[in-house]
């Protein structure tokens, strides 16, 4: 994504005031394009699939197909989407959820508008936006379930590519910086996954916060 290009941004959310709420407060930035809006889970997947937005914001609690699990259907088709989850529950256990889907930021929905919108460009720039216990509780129920690789173990290229991967840039906008083809960067992506013995995409972005590769913000938003 060009510095020139506004971020194409879908939110799903089953109240309409919410929606309406969040598209107008992202256009009258101009750095923002809402190109879609989801009233559950279901049409979110659908949506997402037809629109293919760099950014969706979604809530948690929905009726029928949750948040949580669009957020994981979304990222299992589209592993470079950011997705940030709206929530207006203090529980820790639906964050985590959410970041074990593959979430890479989270706003409760009583934040005001300057702290959404730092969360949102945040994101956009490459950053986690999610409490640090929350990172660090994730990372360690997925360490448990095998044995994930080292940083050392990875050549300087796959961190390369890695680092661009979890900041949320396509395999196209990779392949274009680094002179190679897209399905390179999808097979250098595999080999990491494979190296580091991760069990999924998101989990990359998780290892990559956890060894310093991308930064995860402080602020407990």
């Amino acid at each position: 994504m060009s510095s020139g290009e506004r971020v194409r941004v879908m939110i799903v959310d089953d109240h309409a005031v919410v929606r309406l709420g969040l598209s107008q407060l992202l256009e009258q930035t101009g750095e923002f394009e809402v190109v879609g809006q989801a009233v559950d889970g279901e049409e979110a997947v659908r949506m997402a699939a037809n629109v293919s937005p760099d950014l969706v914001m979604m809530d948690v609690m929905m009726p029928g197909k949750d948040g949580v699990e669009a957020c994981r259907e979304i990222m299992e088709s589209a592993p470079e989407t950011l997705v940030v989850m709206l929530t207006a529950s203090p529980d820790e256990d639906a964050v985590v959820e959410a970041v074990a889907a593959g979430a890479v930021g989270y706003v409760p929905k009583e934040v005001d508008r300057e702290r959404l919108l730092s969360v949102v460009r945040d994101v956009v720039m490459g950053e986690l936006r999610l409490p640090s216990g929350v990172v660090r509780r994730v990372f360690a129920e997925k360490r448990g379930t095998a044995r994930m690789g080292d940083v050392d173990g990875l050549t300087p290229r796959e961190r390369e590519i890695l680092t661009s991967f979890a900041r949320g840039m396509s395999y196209a906008r990779i392949a274009e910086e680094r002179g190679i083809q897209p399905v390179t960067v999808r097979n250098a992506v595999y080999g990491i996954q494979h190296k580091l013995g991760v069990g999924s995409m998101q989990e990359l972005v998780l290892w990559a916060a956890q060894h310093g590769l991308v930064n995860i913000s402080g602020k407990e938003d």
